[in-house]
């Protein structure tokens, strides 16, 4: 079946799974972009715990903006400092080195939108798990969608109450298991058995 889900930035595992999962998604592209979500944020697994990575974005004076014309502050570099926020929890894991390059891009390129950024971190990490990444994409909103699997709520963290099987963390023997962490935490510690796992859950 079909899955509709949002566009986010190193999107959870859980919008991953469903992916995955998936004969076919459509990537919701008319919504109003809404703050304190996914969109432009993700979490990791820090030597401290959880951590939040959030990306700085201009904000107009309309009270709704579309999420595709949400445009980066490029006053802060955004971009280092969460590479370097990846490489003190990721380090040590078994396949930071591993695809280390591959994701790179992210963290070098200048990018206007923050839709055009989101796209390119869903598309790399899908190479890096080996999962093919094509898609439809929405020409208009619908807050009811049918003839779909419905997973736009994974975007708002709040919302996403997926419980997953848990595997080997960097921290774990420090702060225990963290659930449903963005796609890079399984990715540099499971590597090649990602996508095995991914397809083996259940939403």
């Amino acid at each position: 079946m079909n899955t509709l889900i949002h566009p986010t930035y190193f999107p959870s595992i859980s919008t991953f799974v469903a992916m995955a999962q998936s004969e076919s998604i459509t990537l919701e592209m008319d919504d109003n972009f809404q703050k304190q979500t996914n969109r432009n944020r993700m979490y990791i697994y820090s030597p401290n715990g959880i951590q939040l990575l959030n990306i700085p974005v201009k904000h107009s004076k309309n009270i709704h903006q579309k999420t595709r014309d949400i445009k980066l502050e490029t006053a802060f570099d955004w971009q280092k400092q969460h590479f370097k926020s990846l490489e003190a929890a990721y380090r040590s894991s078994p396949f930071f080195e591993y695809f280390e390059d591959a994701l790179m891009p992210v963290f070098e390129k200048n990018y206007t939108f923050l839709m055009d950024l989101n796209l390119e971190t869903m598309q790399l990490v899908s190479k890096c798990l080996g999962l093919p990444f094509s898609y439809k994409e929405t020409h208009e909103y619908f807050k009811e969608a049918t003839d779909c699997n419905d997973f736009r709520h994974f975007a708002n963290g709040k919302k996403d109450l997926s419980k997953f099987t848990e595997y080997t963390q960097v921290f774990g023997d420090k702060h225990g298991y963290l659930n449903n962490l963005s796609i890079l935490d399984l990715l540099f510690n499971e590597g090649r058995y990602a996508l095995d796992y991914l397809k083996n859950q259940q939403l």
